[in-house]
């Protein structure tokens, strides 16, 4: 079961996002004010962060401040909800590190699906946010092969995609597709192919940015 760490300095914000999560049937170890956030951090071990950031500060000053306290929050998984984040605070944050960024409109599926894919290694962010933020990447950014023209998914494959970036283990797709492992390891092989990728961060990627799936 996947653990959360929630920080927040609102108490009804913290209560609110806990019981989601908790409702959701993720395991929420802890729910803190930003104050106390590296001091619990460090004891809990949490798979993810969950935090939600009422401050208009630019992210450089909120993670930097939070790294000062406690390393340990470079190898924790972030997921940061934020009041209307624009594209180059979005792109600032992800280059400091954190995880994903949502709006604080973001609904429960959203936040819970985002955590999960945290957790999964992957890279959510809202589709609005992700719609944005694309022209503020600097130009010299690695960009991911183009993917054929030609190369159509199947039905089957768009559905493992899109668990893909649910954050799903082969073994999850395969009971929720009532299929072996040994087949969705073979629709997996076969979109990375037509998607000219190597890996499940940039298979969920690339088919957020060709409209194949919404993250």
């Amino acid at each position: 079961m996947t653990q959360v760490l929630v920080a927040a300095n609102s108490a009804v914000a913290r209560a609110g996002l806990s019981a989601l999560l908790s409702e959701a049937g993720l395991e929420v170890v802890g729910s803190v004010g930003l104050r106390d956030l590296a001091g619990q951090l460090a004891g809990l071990h949490p798979d993810v962060l969950l935090l939600f950031v009422e401050s208009r500060e630019e992210p450089g000053a909120l993670v930097g401040e939070w790294l000062s306290e406690g390393a340990s929050l470079l190898s924790t998984p972030i997921v940061m909800l934020t009041e209307d984040p624009s594209p180059e605070w979005v792109a600032e944050a992800l280059r400091l590190g954190v995880r994903g960024v949502l709006p604080t409109l973001a609904i429960a599926s959203e936040i819970v699906a985002a955590v999960a894919a945290a957790a999964a290694g992957l890279v959510p962010l809202h589709p609005d946010t992700l719609e944005t933020l694309l022209p503020a990447l600097p130009v010299n950014d690695p960009i991911l092969p183009p993917a054929p023209l030609d190369a159509t998914l199947t039905p089957r494959e768009s559905e493992v995609l899109t668990m893909l970036a649910e954050g799903l283990s082969n073994k999850a797709i395969a009971q929720r597709l009532h299929l072996s492992e040994h087949t969705v390891k073979f629709h997996i092989s076969s979109l990375f192919a037509k998607l000219q990728v190597s890996s499940r961060t940039e298979a969920v990627t690339l088919g957020a940015r060709r409209g194949l799936i919404l993250l």
